[in-house]
């Protein structure tokens, strides 16, 4: 009876850690999120900023996204939600952004989307709300503070930036991480210098080198010569032999 008690003790227990871990997790899983979360600098990239609905009653209304003023993008665009307005506010850059070789002097620095009809997003579900953006800035995170608008009036602002090395805060921010780009493939070594031609214009003009040789050739054709007559005397014997 004992054992069984105990037994009885330890589910229990554990069932209570796991609806806790799961009540802990469920929440703070459920934010307005970039997707991808990763990009190149300099590139152009397609991302969604996915919004779930964490009410149980309510439904999502309306949805904003603002830009950080420290990373403008020369090129933003959106694209059609069905049952969802798009608004685009726009803002002063200085200095310029490069975009294609043409100094762009606004950016935007605010995109709304509103429902429509019965467009909103409603209790357990969730939205995407498409953006393409580029040459994307070189640095190495960019943060969109974000604004969550409920049918009841509920604003729900995701607006912290996350540290690192510490926990996630309640509300966090979509966050877009840039990272450089790769080197280009193929990229030819650097070349290696010929060797330097010979100055010595002791060799060039015949200096040493060239009389060493006349001589050689001079004391090579002398034994040649003295040799052939040894061996004509050789030939003809001594004086006076038949």
């Amino acid at each position: 009876m004992l054992r069984h008690r105990r037994s009885a003790t330890a589910a229990a227990l554990a069932l209570g850690v796991a609806a806790v871990v799961l009540g802990v997790a469920g929440p703070a899983s459920a934010h307005v999120t970039i997707n991808p979360r990763e990009a190149t600098q300099g590139g152009y990239g397609r991302f969604a900023f996915r919004v779930p609905n964490e009410s149980d009653e309510a439904s999502t209304t309306k949805v904003e996204v603002v830009l950080p003023e420290n990373a403008p993008v020369g090129s933003v665009s959106t694209m059609p939600v069905p049952g969802w307005t798009v608004a685009v506010e726009k803002r002063k850059v200085d200095p310029p952004v490069q975009v294609h070789g043409s100094e762009v002097t606004e950016a935007v620095a605010k995109i709304t989307w509103t429902a429509t009809g019965d467009a909103a997003v409603k209790p357990g579900q969730f939205q995407e709300f498409p953006v393409s953006m580029g040459p994307l800035p070189q640095v190495g995170t960019m943060v969109f503070k974000a604004l969550q608008t409920y049918s009841d009036g509920t604003v729900v602002r995701w607006i912290e930036e996350p540290t690192a090395g510490a926990e996630e805060p309640e509300h966090p921010a979509p966050v877009l991480t840039l990272t450089g780009a790769a080197p280009s493939v193929g990229a030819s070594a650097p070349a290696v210098a010929a060797p330097a031609a010979d100055d010595d214009d002791d060799d060039s003009d015949g200096g040493p080198g060239l009389a060493f040789g006349v001589a050689g050739l001079v004391a090579g054709l002398a034994g040649l010569v003295l040799g052939g007559l040894a061996f004509a005397r050789t030939r003809r014997g001594p004086a006076g032999t038949s």
